[in-house]
């Protein structure tokens, strides 16, 4: 059964999502701040769903720090707010969000979408066992790790998701419609500029080996084993 964690400072909207997504066969746990919320064990979760404006952490920063702790940067995150430009979504996508859910919803939306949420991390996760290296870099799907001399990369899901389908065909270039249909299947709400920033993150991490993530004009993406910097 998935666990969920629901943070919002509103208490009604919190129990309404509770008892809707626990009639769904989903675990629910809520907190009605990012603070409150940093008390619990937060490895235990599969999936965030947070408000943005809270009083003190906003769930943009909790989303930040989620996906740096590399006991949760494997864990799904859905915003679920009032701010409803699309900077706003954007922003939370570029901080690592799978999907941005704009008040005020349908609880019937709400509960669809996070089911298609946890599907397609099931679908997407690589296959158990398949674990992948070029030189000192090593992907685990058992353990959903990125390596790099040993020493852990600390990818988000979406980042380690395209990382293993590149590297799995090495110089196979993927447009970036190709991708999101992967990575992100039917989400109207993703575009094709999260593909770049999921890259441009990804490559921060990777270090000397961000050279080998090459861009091809006009075509997307590759893992190019005979790129150099």
């Amino acid at each position: 059964m998935s666990r969920i964690l629901v943070v919002d400072d509103e208490p009604d909207l919190c129990e309404i999502l509770k008892f809707n997504l626990e009639n769904n066969g989903f675990e629910v746990d809520t907190a009605n701040s990012a603070e409150e919320a940093m008390g619990y064990d937060l490895s235990v979760y599969d999936l965030f769903m947070l408000d943005v404006m809270m009083d003190k952490m906003s769930g943009f920063a909790f989303a930040s720090y989620l996906r740096k702790n590399p006991e949760t940067s494997q864990s799904s995150i859905i915003f679920v707010t009032a701010k409803d430009s699309e900077n706003d979504a954007l922003t939370g996508f570029n901080v690592g969000a799978d999907d941005y859910i704009r008040k005020p919803f349908g609880i019937s939306e709400v509960v669809f979408r996070v089911k298609a949420v946890m599907r397609r991390f099931t679908r997407t996760s690589p296959a158990v066992g398949a674990e992948l290296a070029f030189a000192d870099l090593v992907l685990n799907p058992d353990t959903k790790r990125a390596t790099l001399a040993g020493a852990d990369l600390s990818l988000t899901k979406k980042e380690f998701e395209l990382l293993y389908i590149m590297l799995k065909k090495p110089g196979r270039v993927y447009s970036r419609q190709e991708l999101l249909g992967l990575i992100w299947p039917n989400d109207a709400n993703v575009l094709e500029r999260s593909v770049d920033v999921n890259i441009a993150r990804m490559r921060k991490k990777l270090g000397v080996y961000a050279s080998y993530i090459v861009s091809r004009s006009g075509y997307g993406y590759c893992f190019d084993k005979s790129a150099t910097e």
